[in-house]
């Protein structure tokens, strides 16, 4: 996870900060008798307590999927950041690869409570996310009151528009698929679709151009696999974190991508009204390429939202 050199085609051309600007740890923690695992980023020159990130991947991805760059900017600035994959996927506990909203919030829980058990890092706590991870950051922080703020890049902000986006024919065959696979795997008959592919597939992602974009980021080295339980394109469709945005109260920054294929930006701009205290940004960007050829504008967006809260 500490490797300096490009690890995928998306952030080939990135800047990254001076290795002797910051420094990593690895970390774990137990979720219900299984292990996650993570890297902490800890700032240079040893500044005092600093606030902690603690963030996550998009859906079906690891935490090794551009995520080091922006945990690296954020320690290069002065903050900690705990990222980590979540139980199935990547470093962490099981292979499964299956995507559930609430066992992944109950990782970010864990995860913030191991951030808060390292000596180096203060109380100031930003929960940080994308996609997917950006639905379960703003949930939690409607739960939660010692979140200090909270980052959500191009945020999956209601599952039900996105399903119905893609249309009738879609919501049927992800319907059966799900639940043929919810009983199949009781006998070891279970199915799966895949994570990321074309407009005509069944898949978790299937928006035109997306799929390319997702692969960009993937770990040359990762086990990888393009695949995930069908199962989990149940638990999407009925996951709205816009629904909660009103109970936030900590500052929260939502970041939009005027050419996202997946979150449409006006709906961010229209949902961000609903926040007590909200930063919204919206930006030439599609739904990855903040990881790639949008970083720098993305990431100078999030840090000047930090500095002002902090």
């Amino acid at each position: 996870m500490t490797r300096r050199h490009p690890i995928n085609r998306a952030q080939r051309r990135l800047q990254r900060p001076s290795r002797e600007r910051f420094a990593t740890r690895e970390v774990a923690f137990d979720v219900d008798g299984e292990t996650c695992r993570g890297t902490l980023y800890l700032p240079g020159g040893d500044p005092e307590d600093p606030p902690v990130v603690v963030m996550a991947p998009g859906l079906g991805a690891e935490r090794s999927f551009g995520y080091p760059a922006v945990a690296e900017r954020f320690a290069d600035a002065g903050y900690a950041a705990l990222c980590f994959d979540y139980r199935g996927f990547g470093e962490s506990d099981g292979d499964s690869q299956a995507v559930s909203p609430a066992a992944q919030r109950a990782d970010y829980a864990a995860a913030i409570e191991r951030a808060r058990r390292v000596d180096a890092v203060g109380r100031g706590l930003i929960l940080w996310g994308a996609s997917l991870s950006a639905a379960h950051v703003l949930t939690l922080a409607a739960d939660r009151r010692d979140v200090d703020a909270v980052i959500g890049l191009v945020p999956m902000l209601d599952g039900r528009a996105i399903a119905r986006q893609r249309g009738a024919r879609y919501l049927v065959r992800s319907g059966v698929a799900g639940v043929r696979d919810l009983i199949g795997s009781r006998f070891g008959r279970g199915r799966s679709v895949p994570i990321v592919g074309d407009a005509a597939d069944l898949a978790a992602i299937t928006e035109p151009g997306t799929k390319r974009k997702y692969l960009d980021l993937v770990d040359r080295d990762s086990r990888w696999r393009n695949e995930t339980p069908a199962r989990s394109l149940l638990r999407i469709p009925t996951y709205r974190p816009v629904e909660r945005l009103g109970e936030i109260r900590a500052p929260t920054l939502l970041v939009a991508g005027t050419d996202d294929q997946i979150v449409d930006a006006e709906s961010v701009t229209d949902a961000g009204e609903s926040l007590a205290r909200g930063t919204i940004v919206s930006m030439p960007a599609d739904h990855f390429s903040a990881f790639g050829e949008d970083f720098e504008p993305a990431v100078g967006h999030q840090l000047s939202f930090l500095r002002d809260v902090f």
